[in-house]
């Protein structure tokens, strides 16, 4: 008969660290660990905010176009043609790019319209109905945000929606020279051609999943381009 092991024997065990959240990975710019973190999730709040409100009746012979501007692994691209839009969807990670590739449902979905571009390079956006940026328009290097919004701006027709977050000034993430913060005034100040359905500033004290303090600062943002 074999003795049990004596406890001070027992073979090591492999010990489960815990599940590190999106924002942490968010924090060092690593996308691949973000993208598996929030794989499966729902499309973003202020995405579902704009289709209650703002959207008309899909035509599927003639239908609208979202961009989704840094749309990572795809959640609410995913949504968009769901309901019938076309979809523009850009992310300047390939590895956002070929997550959403291998999705075998969207693979050949002839109103998606994939496209790898970090944000300094876009331009000459098409006209469209929705422009679509949840929590990624702040990670635009501060030196070419103004650019990329004329650019979002000229693209959007009059009438067209966005819907998205800005970080602002008091947010932790502030302190990080690679990402665009703005101050509520400033925030205002890029909507002044739009009407404002939701302007939802949240500041909150939160700490990540190692216990370190983080404050957020954030933009809630639905309106309409007049």
């Amino acid at each position: 008969m074999t003795e049990p092991t004596p406890p001070d024997r027992q073979p090591d065990r492999p010990t489960s660290e815990p599940a590190r959240k999106p924002h942490e990975f968010a924090a060092t710019r690593d996308w691949p660990g973000y993208f598996e973190a929030v794989a499966g999730t729902g499309p973003r709040e202020t995405l579902l905010r704009a289709l209650e409100i703002f959207v008309p009746p899909i035509d599927p012979d003639a239908p609208p176009l979202a961009i989704d501007l840094g749309c990572g692994e795809g959640r609410d691209t995913q949504h968009l043609l769901g309901l019938g839009w076309r979809v523009l969807a850009i992310d300047g990670h390939p590895d956002a790019i070929r997550r959403i590739r291998e999705i075998r449902r969207l693979a050949d979905n002839p109103r998606l319209t994939l496209l790898e571009l970090p944000f300094e390079s876009v331009e000459q956006l098409p006209a469209c109905d929705l422009l679509n940026s949840s929590f990624s328009l702040p990670f635009c290097p501060p030196e070419h945000f103004a650019r990329l919004w004329a650019e979002l701006l000229a693209a959007m027709k009059p009438g067209a929606i966005f819907a998205g977050q800005l970080f602002g000034d008091r947010d932790d993430w502030a302190s990080l020279p690679d990402r665009a913060h703005h101050t509520r005034d400033q925030a205002l100040d890029l909507l002044k051609d739009f009407d404002i359905d939701m302007f939802k500033e949240e500041e909150r004290d939160g700490e990540d999943a190692s216990g370190t303090p983080k404050h957020w600062h954030v933009f809630h943002i639905v309106a309409r381009k007049r």
